[in-house]
């Protein structure tokens, strides 16, 4: 069994893509379907990160005396 040295990174330019246009509408629309539930995901996590900034700020605000009124 020969065992043949690791070959160097070749470098690769592509020159043309050709995908007919109504492919290309349809990988749009599943990108654009796709996103939707990352979106929801996102903003739930960013729901979530400011409660908890709102409810450290009120407690701050909440011990300190000269606030109350």
């Amino acid at each position: 069994m020969s065992v043949q040295p690791p070959v160097g990174p070749h470098r690769v330019a592509i020159a043309d893509i050709d995908i007919p246009f109504w492919r290309m509408v349809a990988i749009m629309i599943k990108w654009s379907l796709a996103a939707i539930p990352a979106v929801i995901v996102i903003s739930i996590i960013f729901g979530i990160i400011g409660m908890i900034v709102g409810m450290v700020a009120a407690m701050i605000g909440a011990s300190i005396p000269s606030l109350k009124m």
